[in-house]
């Protein structure tokens, strides 16, 4: 297998959220020759605007969307949506393009029973506006996300099961 990055991005800006511990948990699962890289910087950048500059937050955002292979995105579900600043950091790069035709995956972690549906469907339209490159096993919803996790370390067997799932066909899009 070639050298595979894959950037991690949280909708959450907290350093104890639930999606984080998702995206660490990826790390257990890369095979050899992957690489995951979890973006910080979502509270650098200015709201969008078109016209408006890019600040240096919005460009290092930008070009660690062109540097991956691929991109997991992991979002908690606010007000049946997705985060605002996940949103803000998504529109800056409509129109330069910079998912398109990139390998995604898309995961909603929700303490509730529904595990975080609105939010997950929300993002899957977004990344359908950018062009990215998905197929009907490109997302997964986690219901109960705080009961799956012991300290800060996913410890369902299942829900392990679900990301390494999601992971070897993240990887089989990025080889097609």
């Amino acid at each position: 297998m070639k050298k595979i990055n894959i950037l991690g991005i949280s909708g959450s800006l907290r350093s104890d959220s639930a999606n984080t511990v998702i995206l660490k948990a990826f790390r257990s699962l890369l095979p050899e020759g992957a690489n995951l890289i979890i973006f910080a910087g979502m509270d650098e950048m200015p709201h969008f605007s078109p016209g408006l500059a890019e600040n240096p937050g919005v460009q290092k955002f930008k070009e660690a969307i062109r540097e991956a292979d691929a991109v997991i995105i992991c979002t908690p579900e606010y007000a049946f949506g997705i985060p605002g600043t996940l949103k803000n950091a998504l529109d800056w790069t409509v129109a330069t393009g910079e998912f398109n035709e990139k390998p995604v995956c898309a995961i909603s972690g929700s303490p509730l029973n529904s595990g975080g549906e609105h939010a997950l469907h929300s993002l899957l339209l977004t990344l359908t506006a950018l062009g990215t490159k998905r197929n009907q096993f490109s997302f997964a919803s986690i219901a109960n996300i705080k009961s799956k996790i012991t300290g800060q370390e996913l410890s369902d067997t299942e829900t392990i099961q679900l990301l390494r799932d999601q992971l070897t066909n993240l990887i089989a899009l990025t080889e097609n």
